[in-house]
């Protein structure tokens, strides 16, 4: 597979990553935890049953420690935090919040090895941190309700962890791209023991909700995460990584046609704020030579 083609596979899923929010809303109230263990459940099953067609890739699962512990960790923490953020705080802004992650991707690529923090980063951090306050200080609705809170916080700490599992996993380039289901299985028996401990099962009322389920499991919270690790593995990075700043924007754009939000100034603002800000700390990420 050239880098041309990796690219244009990994692109595909930042589209999907787009629809998290709007179908994670359509799912109704199932606990968090819950629809994490029935979306990562589909998403592990799909990718088993392709293994079926090539039993060679049953031997990805033969991984150190250090793979599993940042692959398992790094989609457990984050779903787990963004389904508690989309239930318990308004899904435009926490999806906002939440996609603070590419900008924080470019921040802490920053510190690897041979990567330094040069001014333009910083003015990118100051943009998003300024989309960030006004999405937090002009909420339309007269400012947050105290139980939207957690939520909210949720959404940003999911960012700050799906970051560090981006930026750890580019140096784990040799685990190949099929360990990813197993990624996903484990995170489906961990998200249902969690849920068995703290939750009540709900199950979904409607058959427009047992669509969502599938279709997050099959997408965004399924073979995203393959195409991702192509892209990332074999294709251009800066490309990518550039890219991924269009999320929020489609994202929220998704939840307004879909009726789950409202479309206001200070999103529309906050967005562009934020957005801009990822694109403005990626500039080496477009035009550097290295």
């Amino acid at each position: 597979m050239n880098p041309r083609s990796a690219t244009l596979i990994g692109l595909t899923a930042i589209l999907m990553w787009s629809l998290l929010s709007v179908l994670t809303v359509a799912t109704g109230k199932i606990p968090a935890f819950q629809l994490a263990a029935m979306t990562f459940g589909i998403g592990a099953a799909v990718a088993f049953a392709s293994f079926l067609f090539r039993p060679a890739a049953f031997g990805a699962m033969k991984q150190p420690l250090v793979a599993w512990v940042v692959g398992v960790g790094g989609l457990f923490g984050y779903h787990a935090l963004y389904f508690l953020a989309l239930r318990f705080a308004p899904p435009a802004e926490a999806g906002l919040l939440n996609y603070l992650w590419p900008l924080l991707i470019v921040l802490f690529s920053s510190f690897l090895p041979g990567e330094r923090l040069a001014p333009h980063h910083i003015i990118g951090a100051l943009l998003g941190l300024a989309g960030t306050v006004l999405l937090l200080a002009g909420n339309t609705g007269g400012g947050f309700a105290p139980s939207q809170m957690p939520g909210l916080a949720a959404a940003f700490l999911a960012a700050f962890v799906w970051a560090a599992y981006s930026v750890m996993s580019r140096k784990l380039k040799a685990v190949p791209t099929d360990a990813v289901a197993g990624f996903c299985l484990a995170t489906a028996l961990l998200a249902a023991l969690v849920h068995g401990m703290v939750e009540t099962t709900v199950w979904p009322e409607t058959m427009g909700q047992w669509l969502a389920i599938v279709a997050l499991g099959v997408g965004p919270v399924g073979a995203a995460f393959f195409v991702w690790d192509i892209g990332m593995k074999r294709g251009d990075i800066r490309v990518l990584g550039a890219a991924s700043y269009a999320t929020p924007l489609l994202s929220t754009a998704f939840l307004i046609l879909a009726g789950y939000a409202q479309p206001t100034a200070t999103i529309a603002i906050a967005a562009v704020l934020i957005a801009g800000g990822g694109l403005v700390a990626a500039r080496d990420m477009v035009w550097s030579k290295r």
